[in-house]
């Protein structure tokens, strides 16, 4: 008897799905999780055809969720580089494959298959490729660009490590940002933008607190892990729940197996004591440092001392003092104070603990936990030596395309402001380091002689790459005796400054090896979107979004960059920043919440005059003013534009229709951003600012006919896009 349809509407709701209760359709369910296929319209279909307003646990998932993909966005930077030394050197490979990964994502939040299930499984394969081929390299002095590495090579080549990785993380991301975007899109589009940062905030406070504490990657494992479970719940199958065991125990093994310790710069191994009673320290797979005793050290390391025999020595100042080598060296020379600097508190313990001349525990040291440029900038104190020893730092500013921790430290401004705090008449400074190339040495010698206005002292041992140099020099010439002077050669290279802070790049180009790779992930890019997320003219109206993200991502950088120079690479002040800009933009997202501004072409001018006004006011300016006074300008100058922007994006992106594709054009544009960010090494950061400012030009372009008055707004029909139809998987 054929059911008729008050029998049907009597049924329980799940009967209507018979196909689901397939035996295919049950092993799915158990193997990969109740999640894995979803209706044609997506898991948030639903939420969206109806005018229910999603509860606090919805609320609660999403916040969960947005910790959980910014969370692993930053753990997979920082572990990655840990263990695959080529991305000591491209920081923000990581950071450009989370941007595609998490763009794809959101552009499938509707599609038939929900991928977030096996995020698991991605990123425990990813760990586990990277724990069987970890890479240390060779050192490599190209023509154009200076790497430090290690002794010998193992692992994969860099044309095979390098697209597997920038794949995988791509894919890992994907799928989590899938997680986030079926979650998004049950929300009205700022309320889910406001949810995403206020769980970014928290995944960047996690991460940082782990950070501060000297976390090891089993802390970051359980953390994914059990952030992972609570979004699956119930849903869980028996393959995440499987990849989640162990990705946990992957990465317990590796932090309860190695003698690895974890700084906020560096994976820190510490070699065994060599014959010749020397402990050598490793970061990153990298040969750093070797705790060695004062009195076993050549006589090189001395020669600053020697060459000026008048020097009183009652103030000696530090910078990169590590494991304590140096100061042990200027206590030996007879030093009456030493004000020791280092940026990584870890390195300095374990020279406190291991050094055996003990000289951080002497009553003449002071110890400074801070970045070496941020200490000459804070300090008002003169000193008859300073001392750059070794300052390399091995990586990068996280996320940023070639700005090295110490790439403020060898800047003209820098060795002007080192010249600053030298004793007027006797007071002399010293740099030296393992320089691998003669030009980079020239360079170096160069920004000296432009500091000081005569050439500096210059000594060497050892042949070729593993030639040791000293460039000693005072404002007074006759505080030195030279036994060799520096002489500038046909062609040298002119000093570094801090808009364009390059010290080991060759000329004011893009490397072709960083062309190559760009090129690349941008073509990767076009096809991954296509395949994994469909036709991409859905996203074509937001192409004022996509320029808005490009856009950002470079005003975000310019911050970083800015904050670095004012207030030291140090990870603290790095975390801040970031923080910073997350509230900015959870500032703006509260402001368009409750205030339409009916005029929003006057947001675009407020912006192009807040740029106008980074552009104008001078670094130098700030770096002049007391500590105070410079947070304050700073946060002013760099953080107006930030607020500005944001309240362009969130006034336009509250009536959009289809919120995952225009907040997936967004993402893809930052992506893109990251990659215009290179021109930086052409151009150095402040030119940015002009870049920025024409990629909001063609936002404003692209986006006039959503420059509306609420009143026109409200006059006009209302325009639903069409949503393509899920992607083939």
């Amino acid at each position: 008897m054929p059911m008729t349809g008050d029998s049907t509407s009597s049924r329980p709701a799940e009967a209507l799905h018979r196909p689901s209760q397939s035996p295919i359709r049950r092993a799915v369910t158990v193997l990969v999780g109740r999640d894995a296929v979803t209706s044609p319209g997506g898991a948030g279909a639903a939420g969206m055809a109806g005018n229910e307003e999603p509860g606090a646990l919805v609320r609660l998932r999403l916040v969960l969720l947005s910790f959980l993909m910014l969370f692993v966005e930053l753990a997979l930077i920082r572990w990655l580089g840990a263990n695959i030394v080529y991305l000591s050197y491209y920081s923000n490979f990581v950071l450009l494959g989370s941007f595609l990964g998490i763009g794809i994502g959101f552009l499938r939040a509707r599609s038939r298959v929900n991928l977030f299930p096996l995020a698991p499984v991605a990123l425990a394969l990813l760990v586990l490729f990277v724990l069987r081929f970890p890479v240390q390299i060779s050192h490599t002095s190209g023509k154009q660009l200076i790497f430090f590495g290690a002794l010998k090579t193992t692992g994969l080549p860099t044309w095979l490590m390098l697209p597997v990785i920038f794949l995988a993380v791509a894919a890992v991301m994907a799928m989590i940002g899938e997680g986030v975007a079926r979650t998004f899109v049950r929300f009205k589009p700022l309320e889910a933008y406001r949810l995403d940062i206020l769980g970014s905030i928290v995944g960047i406070a996690t991460f940082s607190a782990l950070s501060f504490f000297n976390a090891k990657p089993l802390a970051w494992g359980i953390i994914t892990a059990v952030a992972l479970l609570a979004a699956y719940g119930r849903r869980i199958g028996l393959i995440p729940f499987a990849a989640l065991a162990s990705l946990a125990g992957l990465l317990t093994a590796q932090s309860l197996t190695s003698h690895d310790l974890w700084s906020p710069y560096y994976r820190i191994t510490v070699g065994a004591d060599t014959p010749a009673h020397t402990i050598p320290i490793m970061v990153n797979g990298i040969p750093h440092q070797a705790i060695t005793r004062a009195a076993k050290r050549p006589p090189i390391f001395y020669r600053p001392y020697t060459q000026a025999p008048g020097n009183p020595l009652n103030n000696v100042l530090v910078v990169g003092a590590g494991t304590g080598n140096d100061v042990a060296g200027a206590l030996r020379m007879g030093a009456k104070h030493v004000d020791a600097v280092e940026i990584d508190p870890m390195i300095y313990k374990l020279g406190r603990k291991l050094n055996g001349d003990q000289p951080y525990q002497d009553p003449r040291v002071s110890v400074h936990i801070n970045d070496g440029r941020a200490f000459l900038s804070q300090t008002e104190k003169k000193y008859d030596l300073i001392l750059f020893a070794l300052p390399d730092s091995l990586t990068l500013v996280a996320g940023q395309s070639s700005l090295r921790l110490e790439s403020y430290l060898f800047t003209l401004q820098a060795m002007q402001a080192a010249r600053t705090h030298l004793v007027p008449g006797t007071g002399v400074f010293a740099m030296y380091n393992y320089y691998r190339t003669d030009w980079l040495k020239d360079r170096l010698a160069n920004t000296l002689e432009a500091a000081y206005d005569h050439p500096p002292c210059i000594n060497t041992v050892g042949l070729n790459r593993q030639q040791l140099s000293v460039l000693t020099i005072s404002a007074n010439p006759a505080a030195v005796h030279c036994v060799r002077t520096w002489h500038a050669p046909a062609s040298v290279r002119p000093p570094a400054t801090d808009d364009h802070p390059f010290i080991y790049l060759a000329s004011n180009t893009i490397p072709s090896f960083y062309l190559v790779t760009l090129a690349l992930i941008l073509l990767a890019s076009v096809l991954l979107v296509r395949a994994f997320s469909g036709p991409v003219r859905k996203a074509r109206g937001f192409a004022d979004l996509f320029f808005m993200g490009a856009a950002f991502m470079l005003l975000e950088t310019k911050s970083i960059v800015q904050f670095a120079l004012l207030f030291g690479t140090t990870w603290f002040v790095n975390a801040l920043v970031f923080g910073g800009v997350l509230l900015a933009v959870l500032a703006a997202v509260e402001t368009s919440r409750r205030v339409v501004i009916r005029r929003p072409r006057l947001l675009y001018a407020g912006l192009l005059a807040a740029l106008a006004v980074a552009w104008i006011v001078p670094q130098s300016s700030l770096l002049s003013l007391g500590l105070a006074p410079r947070f304050v300008a700073a946060v002013l100058i760099a953080f107006a534009p930030i607020f500005l922007a944001n309240l362009v994006f969130t006034q336009r992106f509250r009536d959009v229709g289809d919120s995952t594709v225009a907040f997936a054009a967004n993402l893809l544009g930052a992506m893109v951003g990251g990659v215009i960010e290179y021109v930086s090494l052409i151009t150095g950061y402040r030119a940015l600012l002009i870049i920025v400012a024409g990629l909001y030009g063609l936002a404003f372009l692209t986006g006039r006919r959503h420059l509306r008055t609420p009143e026109i707004a409200a006059a006009e029909p209302a325009l639903t896009p069409s949503v393509a139809s899920p992607a083939a998987t």
